[in-house]
């Protein structure tokens, strides 16, 4: 790529239209010979401190906000307004190659559920389907544990160069707030989005919950292409604001929901490990048999489905698709059962809402108690503790809090701010030994939930991460259990 492809470039800078570049980071420690750096001002470090770093190492060329760099240097300086948009959308153009259908969801829950879903019934209808987000990269041959919902722009259009070539035709995305906010999806060919619902979340980057909506209406204001389908579950408090936003940008708008006039919900049945759903689409009325627990789910798929039906896949063939999906990893997601036969729930629950639903998606088909084991992370929205304490406290007959990821914060002082709100909850912080009580507790009829991690295999303790998993542990305690 010649340097003067660089996007976002004012109209009155003449780039040296020789200089080559091979390459792109923004980290000066992987610059090569010919890249081009981008210099970001992060939350903890400027980029414009490592410029000469990068030049040593050989960069051909520095971009940067305008007037962030004071000294000379002795390799073209491009200066932008936004860098990081204009770094994603060269990315986009260095590495060309994207999927020729790409869709992205937003919402505070439920994007990982959507993105696997959407993949799910792409493939089911004989596409070659991929999903990117919190939990990874999955693909035809290919399964990549990842650790951002929306990866920076370089690493995203690498690997969306990469999923083409090998074949992949369809992509759904996740797209986060801090992923919209920082321009990392510009530059993706987007046929289609979806908005899944709005709670509390990420009050520790956006000043206000109003704020952390506008982040994530980016995707169709900014991102969209002009009639492009906008699916948006209906039943959501912020539903009618985020239709309104996807009207005045000018996108065909696709609800669902028991109020969605695209995919209707007409009727659900709960039971443990399945839903029977009425979902009605134009004058057909489909009944299906969803694998998956929780009302939520339901509105998780009807999401899914709108996106693959307005990106071309048939609407029986949607309906069909629903009835073999499997739930992403860690989303209410059965572990095991004790002898007697009470099931042990992993959930990525960790904010409100989140946990509000899991524990009101067990209540149904539990004849015992509810018991959730669960904290609140580190260095993160402090206000949200006390919030997930009085949800744990009124939901759960038994909630035991424990630690989840407490950073470099006092993990005793987090489990303090989450008891405030839960008074009679047990606390026991070592989470190790909290999931073994909370198994040990365990009666025919009861159901556990041990919430917070999800996917995630391990535990951030000060600055350091150690290996761990719900999983193993929940099924090392019910191998205890057992014998």
């Amino acid at each position: 790529m010649k340097l003067n492809q660089i996007s976002g470039v004012p109209s009155h800078v003449s780039l040296p239209q020789e200089v080559e570049i091979v390459g792109i980071a923004s980290d000066s420690r992987r610059v090569e010979p010919g890249f081009l750096f981008a210099a970001l001002e992060g939350t903890k470090l400027d980029g414009s401190s490592f410029v000469e770093d990068a030049v040593r190492r050989g960069a051909s060329a520095v971009l940067a906000k305008t007037g962030a760099i004071k000294a000379a240097l002795s390799v073209p300086l491009i200066e932008v307004d936004e860098p990081r948009q204009s770094l994603a959308k060269t990315a986009a153009t260095f590495f060309k190659a994207q999927p020729q259908t790409m869709a992205a969801v937003t919402g505070t829950s439920g994007k990982t559920s959507v993105a696997s879903f959407t993949r799910q019934i792409w493939a089911y209808a004989g596409f070659a389907a991929a999903s990117i987000g919190t939990t990874g990269v999955i693909a035809p041959g290919r399964e990549e544990y990842g650790s951002l919902t929306t990866p920076d722009p370089i690493a995203l259009h690498q690997l969306l160069s990469e999923l083409a070539a090998s074949g992949v035709t369809h992509t759904s995305v996740e797209a986060s707030s801090h992923g919209l906010d920082q321009y990392r999806l510009d530059g993706v060919k987007l046929a289609a989005g979806a908005f899944t619902n709005l709670g509390r979340d990420h009050m520790d980057y956006h000043p206000s919950v109003e704020e952390y909506h506008s982040a994530k209406m980016r995707l169709f204001r900014e991102l969209l292409p002009a009639s492009a389908p906008a699916v948006i579950f209906a039943d959501d408090p912020w539903s009618e604001r985020t239709i309104a936003c996807a009207r005045s940008a000018g996108l065909e708008i696709l609800t669902v929901g028991r109020a969605g006039t695209f995919l209707e919900l007409k009727r659900v049945e709960h039971e443990r490990n399945r839903q029977r759903a009425e979902i009605q689409i134009g004058t057909e009325l489909y009944e299906i048999d969803l694998p998956l627990a929780g009302d939520f789910q339901v509105s998780n798929a009807l999401v899914a489905a709108g996106l693959a039906i307005s990106t071309g896949v048939d609407s029986a063939k949607a309906m069909a698709a629903l009835e073999h999906l499997k739930g992403a990893s860690g989303r209410l997601e059965l572990v095991g059962s004790t002898k007697d036969g009470a099931p042990v729930y992993v959930d990525y629950a960790h904010k409100p809402e989140a946990l509000e639903n899991v524990l009101t998606a067990v209540r149904p088909f539990t004849t015992g108690r509810v018991i959730v084991v669960f904290g609140c992370g580190g260095d993160r929205d402090r206000g949200k503790r006390p919030i997930m304490g009085e949800i744990a406290s009124r939901l759960a007959d038994v909630a035991i809090v424990t630690d989840d990821n407490p950073r470099t914060e006092e993990p005793a002082s987090i489990r303090a701010e989450i008891l405030a709100a839960s008074p009679d909850a047990i606390e026991i912080g070592d989470r190790r030994k909290a999931i073994r009580e909370a198994v040990s507790m365990l009666h025919a009829g009861d159901t556990l939930i041990v919430a917070g991690k999800g996917h995630e295999e391990g535990q951030t303790i000060g600055s350091e991460t150690l290996p761990f998993s719900d999983h193993e542990e929940v099924r090392s305690a019910l191998r205890e259990m057992a014998t």
